[in-house]
């Protein structure tokens, strides 16, 4: 890894920590940030009872929660405000009480005014629950 790229790593760590502090849903979900560098994200989730459906199994609503913040470090990891544009997601597995969920998030493309990324969603097991695409549109905005 060269300097420079250690720079802009420092620099999404920067980003990812002062975004989740400012994101009280996130802090609710208690996500925990595992690692950020510029273009990636991976956090985790340990899930509770109450983020569990009629089912007894982890709320859709959680997994694409969490995936989203994710998807939101990943893409604003470079400095620039970015908002997403589209996001999707499908359900492969179930999550249970007292999992702990890994969500990373990878980008796939990085161009001027847009950004892509694809996001797992696994157990500790190493179970795939869930796969995400996000679309980011980057704004001219500096973060920090």
């Amino acid at each position: 890894m060269s300097a420079s790229d250690a720079s802009l790593d420092t620099h999404a760590q920067a980003i990812a920590t002062r975004l989740l502090a400012r994101d009280p849903f996130s802090q609710w979900l208690q996500l925990e940030l595992g690692e950020a560098r510029a273009g990636y994200c991976r956090l985790y989730l340990r899930v509770r009872p109450d983020m569990l459906n009629g089912f007894g199994t982890l709320h859709s609503g959680v997994a694409f929660a969490a995936a989203d913040t994710a998807f939101a470090v990943a893409c604003n990891s470079h400095g620039r405000q970015s908002v997403g544009l589209t996001a999707t997601i499908d359900y492969l597995a179930a999550g249970r009480l007292g999992d702990i969920l890994v969500v990373e998030a990878q980008e796939e493309s990085l161009q001027e005014k847009v950004s892509v990324y694809q996001l797992r969603l696994t157990s500790q097991q190493g179970t795939l629950l869930a796969l995400f695409k996000g679309t980011a549109y980057r704004t001219r905005h500096e973060i920090l």
